[in-house]
């Protein structure tokens, strides 16, 4: 049945075959190298973490990595689920929300890009946070009061 006589016989038009939207960007290759050598990192160092982490059931929102004794969030620069896409300002800044409602729900969170992971720096910077938080209080004011 063409067109037309589809239209006559239903009075409505034919369904779309097009996608209505556009899929999430394709990552970019350093943003799959760093994933790839901070998950080797986190498994060698036994460092337990969750991959593509959504840490609010009602949204699409995720980190690519969560550490769980910290409740240290972290994004890859570049990724898909990151704000970097083009788009709209409002995208940009809905993006941004999940940013202050995971700080309101006690994570903290870091962005890294990839060349500070290949560099080993997170790793590092990940493991010197856990020593901190294992040898108790950061110790940095005086329990008197006097510097």
């Amino acid at each position: 049945m063409d067109e037309k006589e589809y239209f006559w016989k239903t009075k409505k038009r034919p369904p779309k075959t097009k996608a209505r939207a556009k899929p999430l960007p394709k990552a970019k290759e350093a943003y799959l190298e760093a994933e790839e050598t901070l998950f080797q990192e986190l498994e060698e160092h036994s460092i337990g973490y969750e991959r593509k982490f959504q840490f609010e059931p009602t949204k699409h929102w995720r980190f690519d990595f969560h550490i769980v004794k910290l409740r240290l969030l972290i994004e890859i620069a570049g990724g898909p689920w990151s704000g970097g896409r083009g788009g709209k300002l409002a995208m940009k800044a809905w993006s941004l929300d999940r940013y202050d409602i995971a700080e309101e729900m006690g994570y903290t969170f870091v962005r890294l890009e990839p060349h500070q992971i290949e560099s080993g720096y997170a790793i590092n910077w990940i493991q010197s946070q856990l020593e901190r938080l294992d040898n108790g209080t950061d110790q940095t004011i005086s329990p008197n009061g006097s510097n």
